[in-house]
């Protein structure tokens, strides 16, 4: 199989492509990061919104952020009121991630807006991703670029997200299949109150 090609990385584009700042506040934020923001030991998730808040995040008023939380780029990350950040979750934003208000997002779940996939140069491709009002993403689910979460859905354990989530739905698998309605519907039950 010597004939298969062999990718140098030492001539992949766009090293620092995403960064949109100066490498002395890159740096800077990483150190704040691993101090205030990822440390197990800083209890405070109001210490946590404040650093993130200082380093450029949008981030609304009640909104938790548990230990070990990673953010790679807080100037890309926009979070709702009242929305809740798991212990563990790892935001690797080189891209916008816009979270609305109440939102729960789990621990461990990682959400990725960067990808090589299907570059021959490996370049860095990226996509936003938008997860919208009322949505719960249980523990340890992997949420990638381009992926948009529809109202109050809920995403189950060990899911890949990706491309759109239908408002209300309950999504399990690596397929991200719909398996169910998180609420029953308001027109629904208006209906059967009336018969």
């Amino acid at each position: 199989m010597d004939n298969v090609p062999v990718i140098d990385l030492s001539k992949a584009p766009g090293e620092r492509a995403a960064w949109d700042r100066p490498a002395l506040i890159v740096y800077l934020w990483a150190a704040c990061e691993l101090l205030f923001v990822t440390n197990p030991w800083q209890i405070s998730s109001g210490l946590r919104v404040r650093v993130l808040r200082a380093f450029g995040a949008e981030i609304g008023d009640g909104v938790v952020f548990r230990p070990r939380t990673r953010v790679k780029f807080p100037w890309k990350l926009h979070v709702g009121n009242r929305s809740w950040v798991g212990e563990g979750v790892w935001f690797h934003n080189q891209d916008h991630i816009y979270i609305g208000h109440d939102v729960v997002i789990s621990q461990e779940t990682f959400m990725t807006t960067g990808s090589h996939a299907h570059r021959r140069d490996m370049a860095l491709i990226t996509r936003p991703i938008h997860i919208d009002a009322g949505v719960w993403i249980t523990s340890r689910c992997v949420v990638l670029g381009g992926a948009t979460v529809g109202r109050s859905a809920l995403v189950k354990p060990l899911t890949v997200v990706f491309g759109d989530v239908p408002p209300n739905a309950v999504v399990s698998g690596d397929e991200c299949v719909v398996v169910g309605h998180r609420f029953d519907r308001v027109d629904d039950a208006q209906d059967s109150a009336q018969t």
